[in-house]
């Protein structure tokens, strides 16, 4: 055992050259500022979706899904994964040791026998080896490890961005749900008050003051408002089939909240404009940007190739015929194997796995610079629309106010005789599609909200804001064993 230990000494102390290349991350492919570069703030802090959904209906929705939902458990798992493999790749740079106890006996026959007679020979065995260590002398492990490590690091930024992105989906079903159970509501206020009109013809129609085509007219309202109200009943079956399934458990009873209600409709703003350098903080981007450190990695394993290997095997313990004297002075015995491995001729093997890993290092470069500009186009196209649907909400507002003015003057013309009942449906018609319009927009104005908060990188912690607004360093990995 002696003699082994200044090999493992060696061995141990070696390893320290690679040949991975420096990583430099790729420059910002999109300008500096999104949004309104007069106003681009360089950091914004994002509360936890506690603070930011004040519903508690919606808080326990979303606590919910983080318990229940399958993507997100494949995410976790997906990371637990990438942990083991890391652990196992970061192995290869320790030898592995054993102890291993062996013994033999065997018979000889005499006509095989060199003295002529039968012999039965015995032979037993302790010793601790070092089972096929390779000598990590141009880092072709290390590489290795890295590569494991940044993938690792990966699938944990997978696994943010799907937590976030549950968040927002959750917010977002539940949102649906509340607008399309308004847009219920106003669908069943529609029949009812088509109902009433069918009465009100249909008696002036008894009583002479009124022409049957007025009765089939309110009639075929009467039927175009319940077909409304029952396309509205299977899209809130359907909202809470999808919002189930983000939950991953059955759905409450949902009250009927308006997604005007101060509860729902009252979101955390961002500002109006951003720096780009914020964006380097999503999970997507740090995602791709640890697979590329995980490609470029691989590219000294590729290289480290070219080198040579050396590789040992060795074993100290002892031996002897006797099993009683197995301990006795005398009896010790070792063994050192080590071999090296020069490539000379791999038909061109080693420059394709080369060639292959600077080409996929290109392709997370090129994945790196794609996710910033659709991170950047998504940021940027929420800010805009954010002017654009307030702007329309107001102008939906006072559309309805117009419509329900209309719907007055024109149900007092007809019950004055001044006017058909042609005048009173197209009214109301109408109102119906100002009033549901006018919800469709107040969802998308709370839809955008989330969109912004998700895509800067808020919903990660129920109660603690995110600070977004320093560029992280290159020097973000952890310590490697």
């Amino acid at each position: 055992m002696k003699r082994l230990t200044p090999a493992l000494i060696i061995a141990l102390g070696l390893g320290g050259c690679t040949l991975m290349p420096d990583y430099q991350r790729p420059d910002n492919p999109v300008p500096k500022d999104v949004g309104a570069s007069s106003q681009a703030q360089d950091s914004v802090v994002l509360p936890g979706w506690e603070t930011l959904f004040q519903d508690n209906q919606l808080r326990a929705l979303i606590s919910n899904a983080l318990a229940n939902n399958r993507d997100l458990r494949l995410a976790m798992l997906d990371v637990k994964a990438a942990r083991a493999q890391y652990g196992i790749q970061g192995a290869d740079l320790f030898p592995e040791i054993g102890v291993n106890a062996d013994g033999s006996r065997s018979r000889v026959p005499a006509d095989l026998s060199s003295t002529g007679s039968s012999t039965i020979t015995s032979q037993y065995g302790v010793d601790l080896g070092v089972a096929s260590y390779e000598l990590d002398l141009f880092g072709r492990v290390r590489s290795l490890k890295e590569s494991a490590l940044q993938t690792y690091l990966a699938t944990e930024e997978a696994q943010r961005s799907a937590k976030i992105t549950l968040v927002s989906e959750v917010a977002n079903a539940y949102l649906t749900l509340l607008a399309d159970k308004q847009n219920l509501r106003i669908s069943q206020e529609t029949v009812d008050a088509q109902q009433e009109s069918v009465n009100l013809v249909r008696n002036r129609y008894n009583a002479g003051l009124g022409s049957e085509l007025d009765v089939r007219q309110a009639e075929i309202a009467l039927e175009t408002a319940r077909t409304n109200r029952a396309q509205y009943r299977r899209l809130v079956s359907e909202d809470r089939n999808a919002l189930a399934v983000l939950v991953g458990a059955p759905v409450p009873v949902i009250p009927n909240t308006s997604v005007i209600d101060p509860a729902v409709s009252l979101l955390t703003d961002v500002p109006a404009g951003l720096s780009s350098d914020v964006l380097l903080q999503r999970p997507d981007i740090q995602q791709a940007e640890h697979n590329l450190k995980s490609a470029s990695a691989n590219i000294g394993a590729a290289r480290a190739a070219f080198y040579p290997s050396i590789t040992l095997t060795g074993s100290a313990g002892t031996a002897s015929s006797e099993l009683s004297g197995l301990f006795d002075g005398g009896s010790g015995a070792w063994s050192f194997a080590p071999s090296i491995n020069l490539p000379i001729f791999t038909a061109g093997k080693n420059q394709a796995n080369l060639d292959l890993a600077e080409i996929q290092r290109d392709q997370q470069v090129a994945q790196y610079e794609l996710t910033i500009q659709n991170a950047f186009q998504e940021v940027a196209d929420a800010l805009a629309a954010r002017n654009f649907l307030a702007e329309q909400e107001t102008a939906q507002a006072a559309l309805v106010k117009a419509t329900e003015r209309s719907l007055n003057l024109a149900e007092d013309r007809y019950e004055a005789g001044a006017d058909d009942y042609l005048a009173v449906l197209d009214a109301r018609r109408e109102l119906l599609s100002a009033r549901q319009a006018l919800v469709s927009v107040k969802l998308q104005k709370l839809t955008n909200r989330i969109t912004l908060y998700r895509a800067l990188g808020g919903g990660e912690s129920p109660d603690q804001a995110t600070v977004i607004g320093q560029k992280p360093t290159q020097d973000e990995t952890p310590a490697q064993g």
